[in-house]
């Protein structure tokens, strides 16, 4: 219907707003769609999940509205905010559905980037998105709204991976939106219990355990400073990626696990991988050299381009018992390598990491405490890790871009 009255000249006359996005590229990597066209495919797809919410209607027109903004000078979500407010006032919805509407707007990327950049077992990420969602009907049109938008967004911005991430976070927030106890959800009695008893299985001085399950590297060993860098050195030294990070440890005795990825074939050989990680732990494997030979050989076909700006930002009100340092800017060969190296040389212990790629770009988050436990406030050491994270987001060689 929209595209019939768009192309008897009636829709903008209608929805004059919609005009500047009119067939405007997407200035990213990952979008496959115009503007215009993008905001079409959301609400075609938000059509088939309106069983889900309690109010299609405003689904539907969040779809139809989430990025309308983007055909105007300034930051796309703000700018919406204020055009979908006076959209919905003009089409006669009352206050209570207008703040939701605008609401859309303003979080509808908030379910992905959380679920995919933050700890969903840290309480603090729980409570923060149940203040942003406010109630659970508004929870189900976001959740609605994510799915909808990432699938008109493109192949890669929809998974199973991410599904069963956000689906996680919301299942958490509506808990607590419905009175419960943020605890009862963000601590797994389970995966609590397979740490301890792979922990309990190492000994002090015995090889180290390394359990290999699907995409999933778990390594159970003796502490040592810069142990995280190390294991993932050798996994970009093997050609994966790293999706996302844990650590944990007791008495001296550490369990990271890692989830990886590669983009060059299905199946990982984790037989490489072991080998590999064996010899970095006894220091057999000169990582950073490894990493050049293999930026070195790496030729992408065109320039690669990257729509992050290099940043770094250090986070306390992200976590309760962490310091949150996100870093955002150009994938490189190695980089979280660097990242996590310059992060382990500042004294920094990491607790867990996420790691997202956007096309050429990455956004990575640590969670990180001091060689005392606690997290990072003092203004210079904030300013000394923005620093030498900014200079780590900066490849050694040119080759490494």
């Amino acid at each position: 219907v929209i595209e019939t009255l768009d192309i008897s000249d009636l829709w903008c006359r209608l929805l004059p707003e919609w005009e500047p996005n009119r067939c405007r590229p997407q200035r990213n990597a990952y979008h496959r769609f115009t503007v215009d066209r993008h905001l079409l495919e959301a609400v075609a797809r938000a059509a088939d999940l309106c069983d889900r919410v309690e109010r299609p209607d405003l689904l539907l027109l969040g779809a139809l509205l989430h990025d309308i903004g983007k055909g105007y000078p300034g930051d796309h979500t703000v700018v919406g905010m204020t055009l979908v407010h006076d959209i919905a006032q003009r089409m006669g919805f009352n206050d209570d559905d207008t703040r939701t509407l605008v609401l859309l707007v303003e979080h509808h990327l908030l379910l992905p980037d959380i679920a995919t950049r933050r700890d969903l077992d840290d309480p603090a990420t729980i409570r923060w998105v149940a203040a942003c969602s406010g109630t659970i009907e508004r929870l189900h049109l976001l959740s609605a709204l994510t799915e909808a938008d990432s699938i008109a967004t493109g192949r890669s911005a929809w998974g199973a991976w991410k599904a069963g991430l956000v689906s996680t976070l919301v299942d958490r927030t509506e808990h607590v939106l419905d009175g419960g106890e943020v605890a009862d959800v963000t601590t797994s009695s389970k995966r609590l219990a397979v740490n301890s008893e792979l922990m309990a299985r190492y000994s002090a001085g015995s090889a180290p355990l390394i359990i290999t399950d699907g995409n999933e590297l778990t390594l159970v060993c003796a502490d040592r400073p810069g142990l995280f860098s190390r294991v993932a050195g050798v996994i970009a030294v093997c050609g994966l990626d790293v999706s996302e990070a844990s650590a944990a440890g007791e008495n001296g005795i550490v369990l990271d696990r890692f989830r990886v990825t590669s983009a060059f074939s299905k199946e990982i050989s984790w037989t490489k991988v072991e080998r590999e990680l064996l010899r970095a732990l006894n220091s057999r494997i000169a990582i950073e050299s490894r990493l050049a030979d293999r930026a070195r050989s790496y030729r992408r076909p065109v320039e690669a381009p990257h729509f992050l700006e290099p940043k770094v930002r250090v986070l306390n009100e992200a976590s309760e018992n962490y310091t949150v340092i996100e870093v955002t800017g150009p994938d490189s060969i190695g980089l979280l390598y660097r990242l996590t190296r310059t992060i382990a040389d500042l004294d920094l212990d990491i607790a867990s990491a996420k790691v997202t790629t956007l096309g050429n770009d990455v956004v990575d988050a640590f969670y990180v405490r001091d060689q005392q436990g606690n997290k990072v406030t003092s203004r210079e050491d904030v300013a000394e890790i923005t620093m030498a994270l900014s200079h780590a987001l900066v490849p050694t060689s040119p080759n490494n871009a």
